[in-house]
């Protein structure tokens, strides 16, 4: 054994170790070794944008992943943890263009141009876009560094194009003219899940308007939008509306622009909802997609009256052409106020769609965009169903399910540049009228049009579609394209990697992308791999603070994880974090966890530690020392069952993928059971005499730290690495079975009958060492009781009613802190002295000498006096019958627990005085 430092410093030991797991390998896979003796075990790390650094989200995340996979190589599978980053087009254009701007290196993209402008977020990418992947070693996240992927490398963009020349070609995806969402500050079209709905203090803005064929006859509407008034081509009222419904036919006149009062046509449409505002609805066909379904079904015009960047155009009027669309709204209400057509406005709250990237609320805008009809939708709905693939926990599958049975069409264009472009070109002689023709009229168009992975020949003469995919798009390809699939089925079958490690066996994420992110991935995964892409799915909670805000750098609320590492160790970071994470539910995060993550990893450091302190035995490594079951003291027995147990339940929750539970069982065994009961007990042998019990009682120590720390292993990889080497737990193991490192050692078992009976290891044997610690527990009790300091050493007296060894004796010795502890069958204790009923006997404290009898029972009396008028107070409550039926039945049921209460205490006190004479 190499002897181990007196203090841990995670520093130091978790670089040395991470850079000698890099050197030797121990992260990466080789497709050669999977056979049926070792399985593959494969997880593919949900893709960090290239602009992101670390957070404990990816804390969380990372550490979970990190504990799978580690737990399966010890599980003596071979395993592929694949890494690599997102592109994020949206969020990484926007990044390295406020750079540009903030350097005076361009006001607008179009200053630069595309190529430009891609060239230098390739400069930014390749600067900075491997940070969070650089932190995530801090972490210890053991993925297989040299597989690498990102979604814009070569071989994986020819995937993406791949893909879209597939779908085109089986008709799912088409060009066309819809309505969607649009970001303003990225100039760029959304998907409903890129848009964050939040609520907002607005006002309701209520104008009139007149009924041209019956002058005098106004209608009041109510808008939260009124600076998109002169985009109005109807008002609408439902049919079934007594108030309105005779006026359907007729018309109004629009307010704005003042120098346009265009009459309007009165609709009946049974969307309008005659609760909301007045019952009459301005219909806006280009600015709002129910108006724009309603201005489908009543074939009204479309005028469209802001530019994409939310500055209102010439159509909107002179008054408020060149006007930023929340400054156009303050001039609409000042316009409609000064032609009298402002009734009222009144506060409202409303909920409003926010650009998820870029910050800002959305516009609905009509836009030619590219648009995918979801494949493989029903094998992708099945496999959730059916439970072939489970989800973790399992409430997730209904809102997966829910979805998959409401699709809308995927649009899968985005107008920024960096990203994927549309494999599509247009011959210069259509372009740009193509543009504006939906794809079903493609046909006519010939050999003008090329869908294809490659460009044309003569590139000279054709345009590319300026559009690129949404990011979404190449990621849903993650499981199978980061492993060297290029849809061609033959080279697929020499393709080892995927043959070996596809479909991966987990996948951990957010619940937040499951529309974005895992559903997609489920149905590509079937399309063209004809299969699931991974078999479970662990849905991780949210991260808050202990207001219950989710932790953002714009509220200050979330630590810098490289700040905790350097401060309390990364295991400690890791154990916290797993502690407080209940299975999907989300998490208060709180630095206490860390610390308390520290001071476990101490506890662990210094148990080991006063291992090597006790003289090993003839220069003997841990593993040599074995266990004789003739010197098993039930201690030992006890110590072993409740290994056992701790096996068990920490392998039965990792199954389970209950991560925090698996710790709090861990934390229960190692800090309690084998600490403050086995350690302490195992020095009644270890400071005796009998050298061969003594060496018994360290294999049993070295028995249960070999499995510990491998239980350990993949939650806390640096300091059961550094101990399981200074211990010498590898010196005798095979280099692949941890000869080399903990983490290729097996996964520890329970033992089985015949190693039980081998020990003689019997259910009473765990009754008669639990028997022992309800008896200090009880005389610890006694202390307490009496303000008896813990590391004073008083006299115990036991009237035992079983036999017990001399071993038994000094071991509650011991743990009592007993100086001494008499064993007498026939004692007769002094009336009065304090007594514990235990399991063993009758446990006396006598008190001569420990305390000041009468300051004592000053004291107790003082407490009985006011236990005694506490009692009679919720007695008195309780008995008013007012009280009783007034208050909630909690509020009675906590007046009732504090009678009990009170009364038990009153009890112990009038014991306790009578002890005091």
């Amino acid at each position: 054994m190499a002897e181990i430092s007196k203090t841990y410093t995670p520093s130091e030991v978790e670089q040395r170790w991470y850079q000698r797991w890099l050197d030797d390998k121990c992260f990466e896979a080789d497709p050669a070794r999977v056979s049926d003796k070792r399985p593959a075990y494969s997880i593919v790390i949900p893709p960090p944008n290239v602009t992101g650094i670390l957070t404990l989200g990816h804390v969380l995340n990372n550490t979970i992943q990190d504990i799978l996979a580690r737990r399966a190589r010890m599980l003596g599978k071979e395993v592929l943890w694949l890494p690599g980053t997102d592109h994020a087009g949206i969020a990484t254009q926007n990044v390295v263009e406020r750079e540009l701007r903030k350097a005076g290196a361009m006001k607008h993209r179009d200053d630069l141009g595309r190529e430009a402008l891609v060239n230098k977020i390739w400069e930014w990418k390749d600067k900075y876009g491997g940070i969070i992947l650089q932190q995530l070693r801090a972490l210890g996240a053991s993925c297989d560094w040299s597989r690498t992927r990102f979604t814009m490398d070569e071989h994986y963009s020819k995937c993406i194009s791949k893909v879209f020349v597939d779908l085109y070609k089986k008709g799912f995806i088409y060009r066309g003219k819809r309505m969607v969402n649009w970001c303003p500050a990225a100039l760029t079209a959304l998907s409903d899940e890129e848009v964050e709905m939040k609520e907002q203090k607005g006002f309701l803005y209520y104008f009139k308007v007149e009924v041209v064929e019956e002058p005098g006859t106004w209608l009041t509407i109510a808008t939260t939008r009124p600076e998109t008034i002169p985009g109005d081509t109807a008002v609408a009222v439902n049919p079934k509306d007594e108030r309105y419904a005779h006026l359907i036919g007729k018309h109004i006149r629009r307010p704005l622009p003042v120098e346009n009062q265009a009459p309007l046509p009165i609709v009946g449409d049974e969307h309008v909802d005659f609760e909301f505002g007045t019952g009459v609805l301005k219909v806006t066909p280009a600015h709002d997609k129910a108006d724009y379904e309603i201005g489908l079904r009543h074939k009204l015009p479309i005028i469209d009256i802001m530019q994409p960047n939310g500055v209102m155009n010439e159509l909107a009027g002179k008054d408020l052409a060149g006007v930023e669309r929340f400054e156009a709204r303050k001039k609409a209400v000042a316009i409609l106020t000064e032609i009298a057509a402002m009734v009222k406005e009144e506060p409202h709250t409303n909920n409003v769609g926010y650009s998820e990237r870029g910050g800002v609320p959305i516009e609905p805008r009509l836009s030619e965009q590219w648009f995918l009809k979801y494949p493989s939708q029903k094998e992708s709905r099945d496999v959730v169903a059916s439970g072939e693939m489970k989800f973790f926990p399992d409430r997730w599958a209904k809102v997966y399910d829910h979805w998959m049975g409401n699709l809308q069409d995927w649009c899968i264009s985005r107008q920024v540049w960096w990203g994927h472009q549309v494999p599509v070109w247009y011959h210069k002689s259509i372009h740009p009228e193509i543009l504006s023709k939906p794809t079903s009229e493609w046909a006519s168009y010939g050999d003008k049009i090329h869908v294809g992975v490659e460009p044309p020949a003569d590139p000279e003469n054709w345009v590319q579609d300026n559009d690129v995919f949404d990011t979404w798009f190449s990621s849903w390809l993650w499981p199978f394209a980061t492993m060297g699939w290029n849809m061609d089925g033959e080279q697929d079958d020499k393709n080892a990697t995927l043959k070996a490690f596809y479909p991966t066996t987990d996948l951990v994420t957010g619940p937040d992308i499951i529309f974005f992110w895992v559903a997609r991935m489920i149905m590509a995964g079937f399309e063209w791999m004809g299969e699931l892409p991974f078999k479970n799915v662990y849905f991780t909670g949210i991260i808050r603070d202990k207001q219950g805000r989710k932790l953002s750098k714009s509220l200050g609320n979330s630590p810098d994880p490289l700040d905790l590492i350097a401060s309390y160790g990364a295991d400690a970071l890791r154990f916290g974090t797993m502690k407080s994470a209940p299975l999907g539910a989300d998490i208060v995060y709180d630095e206490k966890n860390v610390e308390l993550g520290r001071n476990f990893c101490t506890k662990l450091w210094n148990a080991v530690r006063f291992r090597q302190m006790q003289q090993p035995q003839d220069g003997a490594s841990a593993t040599e020392q074995e266990i004789n079951p003739e010197y098993l003291s039930n201690d030992d027995k006890w110590i072993l069952l409740r290994l056992n147990a701790a096996i068990r339940e920490v392998s039965a929750a990792l199954e389970e993928y209950r991560f925090s539970d698996a710790t709090a069982a861990l934390y229960r065994f190692f800090w309690s059971e084998y600490c403050d009961w086995y350690v302490e007990a195992s020095k009644a042998i270890l400071q005796g005499e009998d050298a061969l019990r003594k060496a018994n009682t360290l294999a049993v120590i070295d028995f249960v730290l070999g499995n510990t720390l491998r239980l350990f292993h993949p939650f806390l990889p640096f300091i059961t690495e550094e101990l399981w080497h200074g211990m010498g737990f590898n010196e005798d193991m095979p280099e692949n079975q941890g000869g080399k490192s903990i983490m290729f050692a097996p996964w520890p078992k329970p033992l089985d009958e015949d190693e039980l009976a081998h020990f003689g290891i019997l259910p009473e044997d765990e009754q008669a060492a639990a028997n022992k610690y309800e008896t200090v527990n009880l005389g610890r009790n006694l202390r307490s009781t009496y303000n008896i300091a813990s590391n004073k050493r008083v006299r115990f007296v036991l009237k035992p009613n079983t036999t017990l060894t001399e071993a038994d004796i000094e071991v509650l010795r011991i743990l009592l802190n007993a100086e001494p502890l008499h064993a007498e069958s026939n004692y007769t204790a002094p009336k009065g002295t304090p007594t514990a009923l235990t399991p063993l006997g009758e446990l006396f404290l006598p008190l001569e000498g420990l305390i000041d009898v009468d300051a004592e029972r000053q004291r107790v009396t003082k407490e009985l006096t006011k236990a005694q008028a506490e009692l009679e107070k919720v007695r008195a409550k309780l008995a008013d019958e007012n009280f009783a039926k007034k208050v909630p039945a909690k509020v009675l049921d906590e007046h009732k627990q504090r009678e009990a209460d009170w009364a038990a205490q009153l009890e112990k006190l009038k014991g306790m005085l009578e002890a005091l004479g």
